[in-house]
């Protein structure tokens, strides 16, 4: 019969015997080796990755750069644009508020009658102005008005009217005409 319970003991034995105490300051040196060598190699290679890591930001840092750069000059042009309309809708309102009349500015040419003030008021000029004034039918009532005189016309008891005549020339006569209620004022 063979002894096995001997022969396994020698092989656990000779398994470990480079941790016995004759070899033990050789195994520390070695173990201290191969973890400083694993701490290096760790070491290295995350400076690798780290190397491959910052390559492509800088890479997006890049081109974010270049699409910056773009949206700028596309914001120039766009506000470059945006003055330009500015000044043709400055333009074009300027020459809009020319032909069109303010808010209760009317222009009445000789022989006219126009009904103003909200419907409160029949104004009429009669035949064409003279060199000082202008002569108003005023809801029956004729009148001469010279230029920036104001008149008050009370067409009932409680309405009140202005008449003012701004301008006139031989060819029309630029009134402004408002009426508000008596017990506003």
């Amino acid at each position: 019969m063979i002894d096995r319970t001997q022969s396994s003991h020698t092989r656990r034995v000779s398994r470990w015997r480079f941790f016995g105490t004759e070899y033990r300051v050789a195994t520390i040196v070695a173990l201290v080796v191969i973890v400083v060598a694993i701490l290096i190699g760790g070491h290295l290679y995350g400076r690798y990755l780290s190397s491959i890591d910052l390559a492509d930001r800088e890479a997006q840092i890049e081109q974010l750069r270049a699409e910056s750069q773009k949206q700028k000059r596309d914001i120039d042009g766009k506000s470059q644009q945006l003055t330009l309309l500015q000044t043709k809708l400055a333009k074009t309102q300027a020459a809009l508020d020319a032909i069109t009349p303010s808010a209760n500015t009317y222009n009445i040419n000789p022989n006219q009658t126009l009904i103003v003030g909200d419907g409160h008021l029949t104004v009429g000029m009669i035949g064409p102005p003279g060199n000082d004034s202008v002569l108003l039918n005023i809801n029956g009532k004729p009148q001469a008005v010279a230029a920036g005189q104001n008149l008050s016309v009370a067409p009932d008891p409680a309405t009140k009217c202005q008449i003012s005549v701004q301008s006139f020339d031989v060819f029309r006569a630029v009134l402004i005409a408002s009426c508000s209620s008596a017990k506003a004022q």
